[in-house]
């Protein structure tokens, strides 16, 4: 299963989540940021190479769904709902992204 992680600009959200989730065997990570400003920009193809994404907030995936609508089709958009109050690696970032992720993952 391939999965991206998104959030605004990639430095601690997303990142953070594809850090914890890339050494996993189940599954593919990778994560993008949804600003110009973003570590890595998201683009079409990421949308089209992910079977599910997860956004942080509502904005991202508004973001993804104005800018991406037919790559999105037959995609599960996920929204997380964890807010920018995290440093990259948070302790407790990474808390509250395994309670939020681990339901979606087999």
């Amino acid at each position: 299963m391939n999965i991206l992680f998104v959030c605004s600009r990639n430095k601690w959200r997303s990142r953070t989540a594809e850090t914890i989730y890339q050494s996993e065997q189940s599954h593919v990570v990778k994560s993008a940021g949804t600003e110009p400003s973003a570590r890595i920009r998201i683009s079409a193809s990421h949308i089209r190479w992910a079977d599910t994404i997860f956004v942080m907030e509502k904005h991202h995936r508004e973001r993804l769904l104005e800018k991406f609508p037919d790559e999105l089709i037959g995609k599960e958009l996920v929204v997380l709902d964890i807010e920018d109050n995290y440093q990259y690696m948070d302790p407790e970032l990474i808390e509250v992204i395994r309670s939020a992720v681990n339901a979606y993952l087999p």
